[in-house]
């Protein structure tokens, strides 16, 4: 039986990329397919020499090819693309039309483009796409108080969590002085960056940001407010998030330049509070609660963690206290979400780049955080009005 060529090249394009989660054939990453006997081989486009996850790009492809009739053997080869096919497929990903060759900013779905800077531009006229009326993002920045009370460890299983759940998932680690999300994720390897595009790292099924990949883990970053400002913004508008569910902001503690940069930037983020179960952590995670209200941004619940540790007699002991999580939900009229037990499996976890929600899936840390995953889902999306949103 004689191969389709055409069948070959439409299953090759219906592939999707696993780093950008796209088809094949959308990206313009299909190059010549040459057909002998019972033989076929395919040319796939890379923008970069090192491309993230070729063998399992390679490995979608064949599959979806020596499935055909006829078909034996499948060999791909790999082809550096032209300056040409690379500036389109960047364009592609910014969400960018050409016409003509012309380069247009991409618009907000009711034929506006959004150029300048602002809450919904950007002053290269590169729109901050997560502000747009049509995004379907929910923004969910998970904050704190203080340091120390495992925001960080909370921010990546609940990502992860959301995206064993079936949900696009990705973390914007904006705690610029302190990043650790990279190694809770266990990514050691340099973001994809195709021209002046950076399409971010991912693991675990989540795609991960942060000023980690881009200064090393002992060299400090001294900025001052407009530089950190400026860093969030590219991070945003400078990189391929896709179309997201959810984009989880690791927040630095406390209510400085970063705080008040989201809620310039990211007026549609909803605050998850985390905080520990005694009471004078609750004192300070509350102040970052109110800083966040005063920036007009919704406070959605609160998260406390290391409530309580089960022995091996299979009791709870409330080795931090108890009620400060409740407290504080009942002092800010939310939900209280979840309670996270302390486990020895959720720290080691992080240290060794393995999320406990990978690690021991059905163990009682995971149980919590998938818990916790479905009630933020079922929570919906806040309703915040800005009069920037104005329908005209």
């Amino acid at each position: 039986m004689s191969i389709d060529e055409r069948q070959v090249r439409a299953a090759a394009e219906a592939v999707v990329e696993p780093e950008l989660r796209r088809p094949l054939g959308e990206l313009g990453m299909v190059g010549p397919i040459a057909v002998k006997r019972k033989k076929v081989t395919i040319d796939i486009f890379l923008a970069v020499a090192h491309w993230p996850q070729i063998d399992e790009l390679v490995a979608r492809v064949r599959r979806a090819v020596g499935v055909l009739d006829g078909v034996d053997e499948v060999i791909i080869e790999t082809v550096l693309m032209d300056e040409e096919p690379r500036a389109r497929l960047r364009m592609l990903l910014r969400g960018e039309a050409v016409d003509g060759g012309v380069m247009h900013a991409a618009d907000d779905g009711h034929g506006h483009s959004h150029g300048g800077s602002g809450a919904l531009g950007h002053e290269e006229g590169r729109p901050n796409r997560f502000m747009l009326p049509r995004s379907k993002t929910r923004i969910l920045g998970i904050s704190s108080g203080k340091g120390g009370v495992g925001k960080s460890s909370v921010t990546v299983n609940l990502a992860v969590a959301l995206a064993r759940q079936g949900y696009d998932v990705g973390i914007l680690d904006a705690d610029v002085y302190g990043f650790s999300v990279p190694k809770m994720l266990g990514i050691h390897g340099d973001p994809l960056i195709i021209g002046d595009l950076v399409v971010p790292p991912t693991a675990h099924g989540v795609r991960c940001l942060s000023m980690g990949f881009f200064v090393a883990d002992d060299t400090p970053v001294i900025w001052r407010g407009p530089m950190l400002h400026k860093a969030l913004e590219q991070f945003l508008v400078d990189a391929y998030w896709g179309e997201p569910d959810f984009l989880l902001i690791d927040m630095p503690p406390g209510t400085g330049d970063v705080t008040l940069s989201l809620g310039q930037y990211l007026t549609k983020t909803e605050v998850f509070v985390v905080t520990t179960p005694q009471p004078a952590a609750q004192r300070v995670a509350q102040r970052s609660a109110h800083a966040a209200r005063k920036l007009k941004l919704a406070v959605r619940g609160v998260i406390e963690n290391m409530s309580y540790f089960t022995g091996d007699d299979q009791k709870r002991y409330e080795i931090f206290g108890s009620g400060g999580g409740q407290l504080l939900a009942d002092e800010l009229k939310v939900p209280l979400l979840g309670r996270i037990p302390l486990v020895p499996e959720l720290r080691e976890g992080c240290d060794d780049g393995l999320p406990v929600v990978v690690a021991e899936p059905d163990g009682e840390a995971a149980r919590v955080f998938d818990a916790l995953a479905r009630s933020m889902v079922d929570l919906g999306p806040a309703r915040v009005y800005r009069s920037e949103l104005k329908v005209r």
